[in-house]
């Protein structure tokens, strides 16, 4: 049951499974997984496993993301599981390196928000005046993303104006790292058991399973 928030390419993405693996039964769920959600069909007397690939689970704020992890324990009980991947903790020069990366991919996916403001907001960011600036906020245990201004400007955003001084700056995401024992201690909180765990040869990051 694939789940995501943008419909047309939730149903792209599920014909093609389809097609690729005509023995199974895909059923496709609309739905934004960082609210109170309910799976529209879970088959009686199956186990169930959520898989949760990549490290969006660190995009959460820790409160949040038990949260979800107790409503992934509600759909999947009883004798279901989690396997889910994490980033974890590693050198701080390693996590800004990676977030301010030479070719400037990031950059990109950041400055994209403003553009997708301007389009849908009537708004008029310069993108030029802004640049990209990500560290690793060692205390909260997580990489910060931010847009800084390069000078003093006013911006109009759906008829309103927002002054920004010259280097202040837009927090727009957060992606927390966890060490394994403290992403156990999470999900023990959310009802989940910890099981095996699989870790590239450089510990960098994790993928977990998690029974209930």
């Amino acid at each position: 049951m694939p789940v995501d928030i943008a419909g047309q390419h939730l149903l792209a993405a599920s014909r093609e499974l389809a097609v690729d693996h005509p023995w199974l039964n895909i059923h496709a769920a609309c739905l934004d997984y960082s609210r109170h959600f309910e799976l529209p069909f879970l088959p009686e007397g199956q186990r169930k496993t959520v898989f949760f690939p990549g490290s969006s689970i660190g995009n959460f704020e820790p409160a949040e993301a038990e949260i979800l992890l107790r409503g992934i324990a509600r759909c999947v009980q009883p004798d279901g599981g989690l396997l889910i991947g994490f980033d974890l903790k590693k050198d701080a020069a390693v996590l800004q390196a990676a977030y301010n990366d030479s070719a400037g991919v990031t950059a990109q996916f950041n400055l994209n928000l403003l553009r997708c403001i301007n389009a849908g907001a009537a708004a008029n960011f310069d993108l030029g005046r802004f640049r990209h600036h990500a560290f690793f906020n060692e205390p909260k245990g997580r990489i910060e993303m931010h847009l800084r201004s390069e000078s003093h400007q006013r911006v109009v955003v759906a008829g309103e104006t927002f002054e920004f001084l010259d280097g202040e700056s837009i927090h727009t995401e957060n992606s927390y790292k966890y060490g394994i024992e403290e992403f156990r201690t999470l999900a023990r909180h959310a009802g989940f058991e910890p099981g095996r765990c699989w870790r590239d040869r450089n510990g960098l990051f994790c993928v977990h399973y998690f029974g209930v």
